[in-house]
């Protein structure tokens, strides 16, 4: 279903529960979505209690995956399981955490999102909160770039620019529940043979294995890819879930160059800000 058909929000009909390895800390990871009343946003529930909503001001680190933080609490890499929610179209859901690390399951946001179908979504009657700039806007940190631009649709075109043996790849579509099902979650994380050698070095990476990450060593992938621009197509999975972070659903176009966590999760922020300040929706936000 695509949810620009229904202006009701949108949550889970069932709960859905998730375990595994935490991608970084190699720690055992629970999560279990429920269902939530509309307006609830997205939120994560931490054990002892504090609850972190979906929020860019929220973000406390980006440095290998978005993490969330709050009174000294924090849960890491949401964006593969934000990126799921908000893909396939989920206004409202409590996320209760435990290890705090979203699993990292396949390294992809499949198993997410497969899950999410098979429950099934309530819509209510209480209209969707949309994001819908009034005017085309861009964001630079060097050389990564993304512009925003007023559209009829939500849509993404994605280019990265990586060393061999990735390169250049370009990815566009415009985000539905069933081209996100179908084409960008299933997409994983990637990394280099090297960059991996000096992440466990840190103390980071310690749950990635060739389960959960395509690994490209100089001469290659060392495991077979899904497709053969799947490096971009992930990076699409990661926008989509850092996109969440504004709290609206997005109907914009989205022109991204090399851009990351970083420049994603600082946009919606000053987006954010922008949406706060008195004197109104100056970049267009409203009640679809």
């Amino acid at each position: 279903m695509n949810p620009r058909a229904s202006s009701g929000q949108r949550t889970l009909r069932e709960p859905l529960r998730f375990s595994g390895v935490g991608l970084h800390t190699g720690n055992d990871a629970r999560a279990t979505v429920e269902p939530a009343a509309p307006d609830t946003g997205l939120v994560f529930v931490l054990e002892g209690g504090v609850t972190i909503p979906a929020l860019a001001e929220y973000v406390v680190d980006t440095s290998r995956a978005t993490v969330l933080g709050r009174d000294g609490a924090r849960v890491s890499t949401v964006e593969h399981l934000l990126s799921a929610l908000r893909g396939m179209g989920i206004d409202n859901a409590r996320v209760e955490v435990e290890g705090g690390e979203i699993p990292a399951m396949e390294g992809s946001a499949k198993t997410f999102a497969d899950a999410i179908h098979a429950a099934g979504a309530l819509t209510s009657d209480v209209p969707r909160q949309m994001f819908r700039p009034d005017r085309a806007m861009g964001f630079r940190d060097d050389d990564k770039t993304v512009a925003i631009i007023p559209s009829i649709a939500w849509r993404i075109k994605f280019t990265v620019v990586y060393p061999a043996p990735i390169g250049t790849q370009y990815f566009e579509a415009e985000i539905t529940p069933e081209l996100y099902r179908e084409q960008i979650a299933p997409a994983r994380t990637f990394g280099y043979l090297h960059e991996v050698e000096e992440l466990r070095a840190r103390g980071l990476a310690r749950g990635g294995t060739l389960d959960n990450a395509i690994v490209f060593a100089p001469d290659g992938p060392m495991q077979p890819l899904q497709w053969p621009d799947e490096p971009v197509r992930h990076k699409v999975l990661d926008m989509i879930g850092d996109f969440a972070l504004l709290g609206m659903y997005p109907q914009c176009e989205v022109v991204a160059l090399k851009s990351g966590h970083k420049l994603h999760t600082a946009v919606m922020s000053e987006l954010r800000s922008t949406l706060r300040a008195p004197s109104g929706n100056v970049a267009g936000a409203e009640r679809l």
